[in-house]
């Protein structure tokens, strides 16, 4: 019954899909004592901040049918809102929150100018809006060098708080310091940032939403006001990815035009929902965790299995490294051949 009313009444519906969800959640929830080193911690944190961005992506694009290549704008708006608020001689609370309340209010004015102008128009008109702006905020954040740090971003320190350097004490054989407290921020933050998300998609207003995604002509004959509810669902999404930007900002402590708004940035979200299952707030979670892990870890993977096969000449080519994102792209094509609705959709079916 909790757990019902925890997930607002959507549960996973399949044994197969609750049984990955849970394996996600508790290896993201324990990410820091599985696993000694920074990369495996620096994935996980990855994973919870990516999975925050695609599922306030998926509110707009799998939810309402909304087609907008502005995200990685509200993404780059909440890191550099951080990243400009902890700058300075030294870095504050107050300061970040004041960033954030900036960015966030950004965002808002932003995506509501967009969603009254460009929502008016056809699908493809509005996409190709939202690339125009979006393209405009990046060119703009790498001139203003001065205060973005331009092409080459700009790094910044923390409060003492969250520096590795502080020390908390040692848990199942690890030290706590501040970096292992700023991960469990980002996926507390992160937690609460995906159930707030559930629980839109699955009250009125988000049944409105589907009801537009399916029919907005039907939808407006029964007397909703179309416009006003896309361009509310833009808002929610801006708002939620300038969250998870601005999780970014605190996890890497640098901000910067390529890791934020970068046009790659966007074409991975599309591809996790595609992957995940469009129009399913667990296709986010099941999605990116597979995403980045292969993102991650397939060219050390391919490395191995190269050794593995040396002296078989075609087997060992194909297996190298520098190949990887080839295999990359033929687990997606794999994907999405077998998987047509995304995983998460897949198995539901199923059930």
């Amino acid at each position: 019954m909790m757990l019902n009313t925890l997930l607002s009444g959507d549960l996973p519906r399949s044994r197969t899909l609750g049984t990955m969800l849970a394996l996600v959640v508790l290896a993201l929830a324990l990410a820091p004592f599985i696993a000694t080193g920074a990369r495996p911690l620096n994935t996980a944190a990855t994973i919870c901040i990516y999975i925050v961005l695609v599922a306030s992506y998926d509110l707009l694009l799998g939810y309402t049918g909304i087609v907008s290549f502005a995200h990685t704008m509200f993404f780059g708006i909440g890191a550099y809102g951080v990243g400009l608020g902890f700058a300075g001689m030294t870095p504050s609370w107050s300061g970040a929150a004041i960033g954030l309340v900036a960015a966030l209010a950004l965002a808002l004015v932003l995506a509501f100018i967009i969603g009254l102008f460009a929502l008016r128009v056809r699908a493809i008109f509005y996409s190709m809006i939202t690339l125009a702006v979006a393209s405009s905020f990046a060119v703009l954040a790498s001139q203003l060098s001065d205060l973005t740090g331009g092409e080459d971003g700009k790094t910044f320190d923390v409060p003492d708080l969250l520096s590795p350097a502080n020390e908390f004490g040692e848990f199942m054989g690890r030290i706590v310091d501040g970096k292992v407290l700023t991960y469990y921020i980002v996926f507390i933050c992160a937690v609460l940032i995906f159930l707030a998300l559930l629980r839109i998609v699955n009250s009125p207003f988000g049944r409105v939403l589907q009801a537009i995604r399916e029919n907005e002509f039907r939808a407006e004959a029964l007397g909703y006001r179309t416009v006003l509810y896309r361009i509310a669902a833009n808002c929610i999404g801006a708002v939620a990815a300038t969250l998870a930007g601005a999780l970014l900002a605190l996890w890497l402590r640098y901000v910067g035009p390529k890791t934020t708004l970068g046009f790659e940035v966007m074409t991975d979200i599309l591809l996790i929902v595609v992957i995940g299952g469009m129009g399913t707030m667990y296709g986010a979670l099941i999605g990116t965790a597979l995403f980045i892990l292969a993102n991650n870890y397939l060219k050390s993977l391919m490395a191995q299995a190269a050794g593995a096969v040396a002296g078989v000449p075609l087997l060992e080519a194909a297996l190298h490294p520098d190949r990887w994102l080839l295999w990359l792209g033929i687990l997606f094509i794999v994907a999405i051949y077998f998987f047509p609705s995304g995983i998460v959709g897949k198995l539901r079916a199923r059930a």
